[in-house]
């Protein structure tokens, strides 16, 4: 029995259980490959490749085998001729070149300058996380139509072809943590259920629940914040 599919959508939603009134957990992009654990009605009991994510999509028709030669690099690219886009860090498999666009499915074109090799590195955390600037903020999301503060983390890595967690209270575990007298560029910032990465020595970019967005604020500020409305001190610090 074939059991192992990748996503052959823009994304799907990760269920916590099979139901349609389920929380969302997560998501899979178009290129994650998954495992099919089991069914249940409409329902497919997944365990992601990547990061060996457990839940519930709902049963459609996924591709086999995706080839991916490269990966997007944008926030989102539109494929042509639709309403639909491809999020950041998807993996696409190139099937044909035309003029400055590419074919990754059958009548299904992008922009070649969205696009990386499958192998390329970018290490501007700078840059590449504030891509999801102003980006709404969604719980268990990871694309530009939303995205949680783990998310934006794990994406980082993903992108450069490193595994890492998906959920905070996993992150958090898996690295040892420093102490620091000052902050700097790449020192991620953990609370309980919350993520936070700096982009300088004064101010932090995440995806923040009360403020339903991803936003660039001052360090001291963010953390005198969640201590008053939430009554958690940071719990580790590590760097990138």
């Amino acid at each position: 029995m074939q059991n192992n599919f990748f996503c052959n959508y823009p994304y799907i939603n990760i269920f916590e259980n099979p139901s349609n009134n389920s929380k969302i957990s997560s998501q899979i992009i178009y290129g994650e490959k998954f495992k099919v654990l089991g069914k249940v009605k409409n329902f497919l009991k997944i365990r992601t490749s990547y990061d060996r994510y457990h839940g519930f999509i709902k049963k459609k028709k996924f591709e086999k085998k995706i080839k991916a030669t490269h990966k997007i690099k944008v926030l989102k690219s539109k494929i042509l001729k639709s309403n639909k886009f491809l999020t950041f860090s998807s993996e696409i498999e190139i099937l044909k070149k035309k003029k400055s666009y590419v074919m990754f499915k059958k009548n299904k074109w992008i922009k070649a300058k969205d696009i990386n090799p499958i192998n390329h590195k970018n290490k501007n955390i700078l840059k590449m996380l504030k891509l999801f600037l102003h980006c709404k903020y969604k719980w268990g999301g990871k694309t530009y139509d939303g995205i949680d503060c783990s998310a934006l983390i794990q994406l980082f890595y993903k992108f450069n072809n490193k595994f890492f967690p998906r959920d905070t209270v996993d992150q958090v575990k898996f690295r040892k943590g420093i102490n620091i007298k000052k902050f700097k560029l790449g020192d991620i910032i953990y609370w309980k259920g919350h993520v936070a990465i700096c982009i300088n020595s004064k101010k932090l970019i995440h995806a923040y629940g009360p403020r339903k967005k991803v936003l660039v604020m001052g360090i001291n500020k963010t953390i005198r914040l969640i201590k008053k409305t939430t009554n958690l001190e940071v719990k580790k610090i590590f760097r990138i």
